[in-house]
């Protein structure tokens, strides 16, 4: 029977090189953890807390160094330091490599290496363990003597606690260093320095600190994420901040860093997955998404908004089997196809001249009229105009999603953005947030359908709430905001003041869908004590649970100011033209207009005289028209379109959704009915009561001049 021996400080050796052994793995993981293929000044502070448990362990194992305690002292200043440069940070890191040079050489070679080659001479060459000996045999002494020496300072390295993995950590460091200072420019690098890739992204279903405030997330993005907090059916999804507008010119031009975003893109689009159970460019249960900008101040309709992006043919397909319902499927691809080619600056009257022409050819008023393979054909007429402008329409869905997310960021720089900030007196400097979301289709049945809303009448101010605004059945929410299409009251109370021609509230036919916004409006209002709002909302049927909100923005209160009104005596002997929405100013009379160039005449030839620009609706591009000119007047369009939103905001008298006004902007004339219009023409309008009338209408009030 064999015995045992146990001391104590044997057994606490071998313990003690469990445990480092142990250290020294956790270090790998640690280094492997991080990444360091993009390395920016939030990179630095992750790098300094691990390089602070390395000095640590090496103090632990007996081995001091000046060299790095001086440079650990000057990173962590470096960190407090604004304007700290790239190139000095470079500077930090070849000292640390030269700390770790200089132990080596302190705490290994100087102490073994004289003693190792004493030794080497003494030993016959078949007495050397194969391990040190070279794979080829040498009659050279001293590359041997090196060749062993290497392994047996390898070995030792490695047995000391956190040594080796320092030295890896410090050597991919400089690597991603030299190589970002040799790819980039100077400007570059100090923007990449100042670039934290983390604050460039965050999930609205899973926010976080580091990027909740509105400079960050727009003031769309800061309130989806507080509105899916509060438990609201808001879609899931991501914003991707102003952080990545910032730099957007260094992820576009800087491989690593681009790899890096697209690499953090594709997770949040896998926790979308997850939650909605879809997949992303899958045609068997296809995900598609929303990509919509969102500033912190509010620019409506000025930059760019995609829908149904990651869509193709195949997709199309797949949504059809999936949904039952072709038409559906067409009408989806019909939408991207439109907002995509608009973003290469195709126009969107090409678009509806398209669609105009088949409703001809097939004798059918409305779209929802079209049978699945015509509204396919439609979208495919709307394709082969794309394709024949040279626009190339990227198939894979995310390579779609990354261009058109571009593509939003690009928005803030176009004319139409820039002359409306110029106008609002907006600094340029603010960038653009993009928020993607799940797509919540309000064409997908003849009981879904998308709408804004105020929470309280804008037409005079009160605390007590109500929902005024409009919606539309078988449409995407642009078609209500951008005025697009023929909208229906949201109450009978403001049916009641409006009276418009339908006898559709969404009050009445969607009752479930009225009493679950107004009890999301009171929850705002009244138990989170948020300010009068003005929400987008989506339905995929008429039940409470097919209910989504897309939007909640504080609502621009419409004051009750004096205004000019008609001479009641001169109303009687006016002749009307038509009945619109009044949204904006008190009565007004003047001269028709189409163009800016007619503005400009009209203002040198008669200073004094008020102009009324006429729309069939208006698109963000008229914003120069809109504020050049005394009011406007459109054909389509409710409350809530951008028409009515923007000329309240430039103080201009508004009637919106003029249902029997036909405008011919090519030709400059319009008809009401049978009476036609040409430039020049007097007409009266009241932003008031919504009335329009034929010739000059004396005033009376403010601006009854």
């Amino acid at each position: 029977m064999y015995g045992s021996y146990h001391e104590k400080k044997f057994d606490a050796l071998g313990l003690t090189f469990r445990i480092e052994s142990i250290a020294n793995v956790l270090f790998e993981q640690l280094v492997a953890d991080i990444d360091l293929s993009l390395i920016t000044k939030a990179t630095f502070f992750q790098i300094y807390h691990r390089l602070r448990l390395f000095h640590r362990a090496l103090k632990l194992d007996g081995i001091s160094s000046g060299g790095l305690e001086r440079q650990m002292s000057i990173l962590a200043h470096s960190l407090k330091v604004k304007g700290f440069t790239f190139t000095q940070y470079l500077d930090i890191f070849k000292g640390f490599a030269k700390a770790v040079k200089n132990i080596t050489n302190d705490y290994f070679n100087n102490v073994h290496e004289k003693n190792l080659n004493r030794i080497l001479d003494q030993i016959p060459l078949e007495q050397i363990l194969p391990k040190f000996l070279p794979k080829v045999e040498t009659a050279d002494i001293e590359g041997l003597k090196h060749h062993v020496s290497e392994i047996f300072f390898r070995d030792r390295i490695a047995l000391s606690l956190g040594l080796q993995q320092l030295d890896l950590f410090l050597s991919r460091i400089l690597n991603t260093l030299f190589n970002q200072s040799n790819k980039l420019p100077n400007d570059r690098l100090q923007l990449l320095l100042n670039y934290d890739p983390k604050r460039a992204m965050m999930s609205i279903n899973k926010p976080k600190k580091l990027v909740n405030g509105i400079i960050y997330l727009g003031n769309k993005g800061k309130n989806l994420a507080k509105l899916q907090q509060y438990g609201l059916p808001v879609p899931p999804g991501f914003i991707v901040t102003t952080e990545a507008f910032r730099c957007g010119e260094l992820i576009d031009g800087f491989k690593p860093a681009e790899k890096n975003f697209k690499a953090s893109v594709k997770k949040q689009i896998r926790a979308i997955e997850r939650l909605t159970a879809k997949q992303f460019g899958i045609p068997e249960n296809p995900l598609l998404l929303s990509v919509r900008s969102g500033a912190a101040i509010s620019q409506p309709g000025m930059l760019d908004t995609f829908l149904n992006v990651g869509i193709n043919s195949h997709i199309v397909a797949g949504m059809a089997a999936q949904s039952q319902n072709e038409w559906f499927a067409w009408d989806s691809y019909r939408r991207f196809l439109q907002c995509y080619g608009m973003a290469f600056d195709l126009k969107r009257d090409d678009f509806d001249a398209i669609i105009s022409e088949h409703k001809e050819k097939w004798g059918i008023s409305l779209k929802r009229g079209f049978t699945g393979e015509q509204m396919k054909q439609v979208a495919l007429s709307y394709k082969d105009m794309i394709q024949d402008a040279g626009v190339v329409i990227l198939e894979e869905p995310f390579e779609q999603l990354y261009m058109l997310i571009k593509a939003v960021f690009k928005s803030w720089f176009s004319d139409k953005a820039g002359t409306y900030r110029r106008i609002m007196g907006i600094s340029d400097d603010w960038g653009t947030a993009v928020t993607i979301q799940e797509m919540i289709f309000g064409n997908i049945s003849q009981l879904s359908g998308s709408g804004v809303f105020f929470t309280h009448n804008p037409r005079w101010s009160g605390d007590i709430l109500k929902l005024w605004g409009d919606f539309s059945i078988e449409n995407q929410g642009e078609d209500v905001v951008s005025g697009l299409v023929t909208t229906m009251p949201i109450s009978m109370f403001q049916q009641g003041i409006e009276m418009r021609q339908t006898d559709i509230t969404l009050e009445t036919h969607f009752p479930a869908i009225y009493n679950t916004l107004k009890e999301w409006a009171n929850h705002l209002i009244y138990e989170r004590g948020w300010s009068p709002q003005e929400m987008e909302f989506t339905f995929e049927g008429d039940r409470p649970e097919d209910l989504y909100l897309l939007q909640s923005r504080d609502m621009a209160m419409r004051e009750v100011k004096e205004v000019a009104t008609f001479d009641p005596v001169a109303i009687h002997q006016a002749r009307s033209l038509g009945y619109g929405i009044g949204v904006s100013g008190g009565a007004l009379t003047g001269r028709v207009v189409f163009t800016l160039e007619e503005i400009d005449h009209w203002r040198h030839e008669e200073p004094q005289t008020r102009l009324i620009l006429i729309r069939g609706d208006t698109v963000p591009d008229d914003i120069r028209e809109v504020f050049a000119a005394d009011a406007l007047l459109t054909a389509r369009g409710g409350s809530t379109s951008h028409a009515a939103v923007v000329a309240h905001r430039l103080e201009k008298t508004c009637v919106v959704g003029c249902g029997n006004l036909v405008c011919n902007e090519k030709e400059r004339n319009c008809r009401f009915d049978e009476t036609r219009l040409k430039s020049g023409d007097y007409i009266s309008i009241d932003g008031q009561g919504g009335s329009v009338y034929q010739g000059q209408v004396k005033l009376v009030g403010l601006s009854g001049r």
